[in-house]
């Protein structure tokens, strides 16, 4: 088994600037829930759980994370429609499907896509349940990590299948609504962070043919070889040489989407350690989501299907 460090699953599971950036810890505020004004029920009327037990803190006094989450949400973020590309993005953040790290790898993403003229809807998927005292949950997400990442070579245990369907879900209710959201529905696509890589990536995995995302980006997520389906989207994929959890190894996935004649872009950075959200300052990680945005225009995703 890997020797995990408290510091190296602060990261993964606060995502609060990386492992680079985890001396000393991360200050912690324990904070009643923000307002969600903007977040639908991914369900409906049907959707389960309920937002009441879900736990926030506050992270360096700059990033949100919220755990115990039952009660599964979109949040739309839209673009200025004189600038809109009509191009749309599903965001899952990461947190080791124990936690969320909601501000850092969602609406602080999303805020910048939509920017950019992308429609960006974040997602907050339900993950497994945690003890509601913070020092319970960090020593039992601490042991939980330490026991799923046992063999590189293999994805590790950590999974919940919940996340998955909402995932899909999200993707499903974006293009039910495109026309509210001034969207092509046939440009629907994610990126995921971390456990929202997996995430991102068992939705292609899971999806009847034109449910899956039509493209998307797998940021720092395990590098380990998948099946790659017959008609899989294009992917995007970012990691750092230095992450702690999940080493290159020579990037299995990469090359099995290359060996599937499936469209797909790797961007390796020299430092980063794991979770550095949109960049970490004096890094190259800093590019990553231009480099995202550049790829979807070269892949023709912020174009008008009639204009490829």
């Amino acid at each position: 088994m890997r020797k995990i460090t408290n510091a190296i699953v602060a990261a993964l599971l606060i995502a609060s600037g990386g492992v680079l950036a985890q001396t000393p810890a991360p200050k912690v505020e324990v904070i009643p829930a923000p307002a969600e004004s903007n977040a639908v029920p991914l369900y409906g009327d049907a959707t389960p759980g309920s937002a009441s037990g879900e736990n926030w803190s506050y992270f360096d006094d700059k990033h949100y994370v919220v755990r115990n989450v039952t009660r599964p949400t979109l949040t739309a973020f839209l673009p200025d429609p004189a600038k809109a590309t009509g191009a749309a993005v599903v965001v899952a953040p990461g947190g080791a499907f124990m936690l969320l790290a909601i501000g850092p790898e969602g609406w602080e993403v999303g805020k910048r896509l939509a920017e950019r003229g992308i429609a960006a809807f974040v997602l907050k998927y339900r993950v497994m349940p945690t003890p509601a005292d913070i020092a319970e949950a960090t020593a039992y997400m601490n042991k939980t990590v330490e026991e799923s990442l046992t063999d590189p070579k293999k994805q590790p245990n950590l999974r919940y299948p919940a996340s998955t369907d909402d995932a899909l879900a999200a993707l499903a209710l974006v293009r039910q609504n495109s026309g509210k959201y001034g969207i092509d529905p046939k440009r629907v696509g994610m990126i995921g962070f971390s456990a929202g890589a997996m995430t991102s990536l068992n939705s292609v995995m899971a999806a009847k043919p034109g449910a899956g995302p039509d493209f998307f980006g797998y940021i720092y997520g395990p590098q380990v070889a998948v099946r790659v389906p017959k008609n899989a989207p294009p992917m995007f994929a970012a990691i750092a040489f230095d992450d702690p959890l999940f080493p290159t190894m020579g990037f299995p996935i990469v090359e099995a989407w290359q060996k599937a004649k499936r469209p797909v872009e790797l961007h390796a950075y020299g430092k980063g350690g794991h979770g550095f959200n949109l960049g970490i300052e004096g890094t190259t990680t800093t590019l990553m989501l231009d480099q995202y945005i550049a790829w979807m225009d070269m892949q023709g995703f912020l174009k008008p299907k009639t204009e490829k």
